[in-house]
This record gives structure tokens, C-alpha cells and sequence, in this order.
């Protein structure tokens, strides 16, 4: 007798090429095909992740998806067919260097990145990272997809608050803006509305798969630890963990959320027809790789692409083998020990 398929939201983190980790989750979990997928949230290069798998899916379903995202990261990595002005932008995404690849000095580098602006050193504003995502990916069968509903998280300059954009909407900009690090890019700017990236409010956005889905369910693709032991005293080290602390703020508190609903709908306090008990899972790049330095993340070398690809999809094998009968049944994860 067949298995029978079981359906979940996935959340995908942003994390420049630790999206790679999550390309390769994602992989097996296609391959697989135990898993339906009701909606996916992400943010920056989870909403890559997102709608090329989306966009690939359309074109050539499960396989196609599968081929889709291999192309895309293959793409942008040092070893693609990049000129070298699209290399360079490309590697600022990782980088969050606005100067790398200029040719200037580690000194004068130093020196500018203090003052530099993404306003002075780009003042035309070119993107060929957008140009690229136009050029890759059909939105139009991105905004048309009926196999799973997508939600894109952007952080909006003005109110400070997050903002979801749904696949219906979806364009080259809604994944810019999703993907803005103010320090690289200029804001992306949409009907009138100045964007950042969504990491600062939400990486990923987990609400909008508590009432717009079915499923209890929801796989968390982590790519940022929440913990790293040990005092960072360099500036590169320092700043890195600050943004590990930053990009996983609001997650924590949403986290931490889900576990107090639970709690009370399980005591009876909450009406399970006014609340959702949503069952949270994860897979985690820590866990897969635990002595992964957070400046991994400017790295864009194909090779290591590779690596964090197959530790995904172990990680993702692994999981599977061990709670896929928990899916509709359990939480696989310990809030309250772990974020309480």
C-alpha cells in the first residue's frame, strides 16, 4: 500500500548563500514525494528559493523545479555565466560589500564602507540582479500558480512594519525589495512605497500560514543559529552576529507565540475554532553543520553551493526518516525549551 501524501507550509530564511542549504532541502524533499505544499513563505534569498521553485514547478512540475533551482544557483555562482558587471552585483548580495569587486584597497575599504551609500556609489540604481530574475523567471506563471500560494516578506522603510506581498501580486521588484540590504541596494520602491529587506520583520514570516492554509503544519528551513557560543571580537565576527540577532528577532517572537496559543488551547482557555494549534518542524543548518563560520554566508563559489546543497538534502532525508509519521499528529520542535 502507498504512502500517503501529507500536506505542509514550508518557511524558508533568508541568509545569502546559505539559501543554498535550502535549495538542497528543498531537492530531496521534491524527490521524495511524501509532502505536498500548501504555501510557502520566504524571505530574500528564501524568496528566491521560493519562486524559482515555483516558477520551475510550472513549467516541468516536480522535476521541473528540481532543475529550476539548480539552474538558479548555479547561475549566481562564481563559476556561472556572469559578466563581470553582474558579478559584481551579485556578489554584494552575499557580501553586503557595497565596494568588493571595485579593486580598492582593504584600507580604503575600510574607510568608505563607514560612509559609503548604496545613494553615491550607484546613483543610476542598476540591478542586473533584477534584470536577471526578469530575464529567468516567468511571473506571470509565478502570479497564476495554483499549487501552492506564496507570501513574500519586505520590510517597509517608512512604518518600520513588515509587509507581505502574495504570489498573485508577485513581480522581479517584490523579490528585490524582499532581498534589500540597505546597505548594498537602494530602497526598492513599489506603488509609491520604499522597501527593505524583509529579514528585519520577518525571516521568515510565519502568520501568514497560521489562517491562510489548511494544514497545521509548518517546516522551518533555518539557516541563521539562533545560538553561537562564544564572544565574537572581531569587527567582521561582531557584525556577523548582530545580524544573526537582528534576522532572527522576529522569528523568535512569533515562535514564542505559536507556544503560548498551544498552551492554551491545550488547557482548554482558547476555542480551537477561533485558534489555530499550529505544529511547528525544522530542519537547521546549524545542526546539519555546526562549525559553519557566519561569514560562509558571502561565499559564492559553486563548490561550496554544492556542499551546503547535499547537507541540505541529508538533513532533509534524515528528517523525513524520523517525523514524517509525526506530521498532523505533533510539534517536532520544543518551544518552550528551546525559545521560552
Amino acid at each position: 500500500m502507498s504512502t500517503p501524501v501529507k500536506r505542509i507550509s514550508l518557511a524558508l530564511q533568508g541568509g545569502g548563500a546559505h539559501g543554498a542549504f535550502t535549495w538542497g532541502v528543498l531537492d530531496h524533499l521534491i524527490e521524495d514525494g511524501r509532502l505536498a505544499f500548501e504555501a510557502i513563505s520566504g524571505t530574500s534569498a528564501g524568496a528566491m528559493n521560493a519562486v524559482v521553485m515555483a516558477d520551475g514547478w510550472l513549467n516541468g512540475g516536480p522535476d521541473g523545479a528540481r532543475k529550476g533551482l539548480a539552474t538558479f544557483w548555479h547561475a549566481i555562482s562564481s563559476d556561472g555565466k556572469l559578466s563581470a558587471a553582474q558579478r559584481t552585483i551579485f556578489d554584494s548580495f552575499f557580501t553586503a560589500s557595497p565596494l568588493r569587486g571595485f579593486g580598492i584597497g582593504d584600507f580604503w575599504l575600510g574607510f568608505f564602507k563607514q560612509s559609503a551609500s548604496p545613494y553615491d556609489f550607484n546613483p543610476l540604481n542598476i540591478n542586473p540582479l533584477k534584470a536577471f530574475l526578469e530575464r529567468e523567471i516567468d511571473f506571470g506563471r509565478v502570479r497564476a500558480c495554483k499549487q501552492f500560494r506564496l507570501f513574500i516578506a519586505a520590510t517597509n522603510v517608512e512604518t518600520g512594519k513588515g509587509t507581505i506581498f502574495e504570489g498573485k501580486d508577485l513581480t522581479a521588484d517584490h523579490v528585490m525589495a524582499s532581498a534589500c540590504l540597505p546597505t548594498v541596494f537602494q530602497a526598492v520602491e513599489i506603488d509609491g512605497v520604499p522597501y527593505w529587506d524583509g529579514g528585519y520583520m520577518g525571516n521568515p514570516a510565519l502568520y501568514p500560514l497560521f489562517y491562510g492554509t489548511g494544514t497545521d503544519d509548518i517546516l522551518l528551513v533555518q539557516i541563521n543559529p539562533v545560538e553561537r557560543k562564544g564572544v565574537p571580537t572581531t569587527p567582521r565576527d561582531i557584525q556577523n552576529r548582530l545580524n544573526e540577532i537582528t534576522f532572527n528577532a522576529t522569528l523568535l517572537r512569533e515562535l514564542r507565540a505559536i507556544d503560548f496559543v498551544a498552551r492554551l488551547v491545550d488547557k482548554g482557555n482558547l476555542s480551537t475554532k477561533d485558534y489555530k494549534k499550529v505544529l511547528m518542524h525544522r530542519i537547521a543548518l546549524s545542526q546539519a553543520l555546526n562549525d559553519l563560520d557566519a561569514s560562509s554566508k558571502l561565499t559564492a563559489k559553486w563548490d561550496f553551493f554544492v556542499m551546503l546543497k547535499e547537507a541540505g538534502r541529508k538533513a532533509a532525508k534524515a528528517w523525513l526518516a524520523r517525523h514524517f509519521n509525526d506530521l498532523g499528529q505533533r510539534a517536532t520542535i520544543d518551544l518552550r525549551k528551546e525559545f521560552g
